[in-house]
C-alpha cells in the first residue's frame, strides 16, 4: 500500500479526527488517485474495524470516532471524485420505525455503512410507513431500507412497517433489513425481512450481501 494511503488507513483507524483532513490533503499532493484513497484508505480501514469489533477487539466507541474521521475525510475527497464516484456501493433508507425515539444505534449503524461506500439516506426516528413508502417511491433507486426498533412495545410497528412495504408493488422489490435490542433473526424471518442485524458490523456485511 502506498505511504500516503497507509497514513489515511492509520488515521482513521485510530479515529484521528483532528489531523484526517491534513493526511488525507497530503495523499492527494502527492498524486494518489482519490478513488483509492476511498476504498483502500478509507473504507478498507473501515471494513478492517468492523472485522476487529465482530472479534471483540474494539467495541462502539472506536467504531464511532473511526466513522467520524472517515466522515471528515471524505468531505475533504469529495471534490476530487467524480459525480456518482463516492458512493459507488448502492443507495440505502435507514430510520427508527414510529413510536422509537432512540437513535444512537440507528447513526452508528448509518455512518458505518455510509463507511462502506453506500449513499445513506437518513429520515431520522419515529417514521410513519407511509412517510417510508413515499420516500422509496420518490427515489426507485433506493435498493435497501434498513428499519430499527429498541424497545419491546415497537417491534409491532416495526412488523407493520415491513407488511406496509411487502404489500405496496411499487417498492415490494426493496430490500429489508432490521435491527435493534429486542429483535432476533427468527422476529425478522417471521415478519419477512430479508436480513437481521445484531449489531453496527453486521448490519454493513448484511448490506453487502443483498445490495452489492
Amino acid at each position: 500500500m502506498n505511504e500516503n494511503i497507509q497514513k489515511v488507513s492509520e488515521a482513521i483507524a485510530k479515529g484521528k479526527r483532528k489531523l484526517i483532513q491534513g493526511i488525507v490533503q497530503e495523499a492527494l499532493d502527492a498524486g494518489c488517485d482519490p478513488m483509492e484513497i476511498l476504498n483502500t484508505g478509507m473504507i478498507g480501514a473501515m471494513d478492517a474495524i468492523g472485522e476487529r469489533f465482530k472479534t471483540g477487539e474494539v467495541y462502539v466507541p472506536e467504531m464511532l470516532v473511526a466513522a467520524k474521521a472517515m466522515k471528515l475525510g471524505v468531505e475533504v475527497l469529495k471534490p476530487h471524485l467524480a459525480s456518482g464516484d463516492a458512493a459507488s456501493g448502492g443507495k440505502v433508507l435507514i430510520c427508527t420505525v414510529h413510536g422509537d425515539l432512540h437513535d444512537i444505534g440507528k447513526n452508528l449503524v448509518s455512518m458505518m455503512i455510509e463507511s462502506a461506500g453506500f449513499e445513506v439516506t437518513d429520515l431520522g426516528v419515529d417514521v410513519p410507513k407511509d412517510k417510508i413508502i413515499k420516500t422509496l417511491q420518490d427515489n426507485p433507486d433506493i435498493e435497501l431500507v434498513a428499519l430499527s426498533a429498541l424497545l419491546t412495545t415497537t417491534m409491532p410497528s416495526l412488523e407493520e412497517t415491513v407488511a406496509a412495504i411487502r404489500e405496496e408493488d411499487s417498492v415490494s422489490h426493496v430490500k429489508i433489513l432490521i435491527g435493534g435490542a429486542p429483535i432476533t433473526a427468527d422476529f425478522g424471518e417471521a415478519i419477512g425481512a430479508d436480513a437481521y442485524a445484531s449489531d453496527a458490523a453486521s448490519a454493513v456485511t448484511s448490506v453487502k450481501e443483498l445490495i452489492a
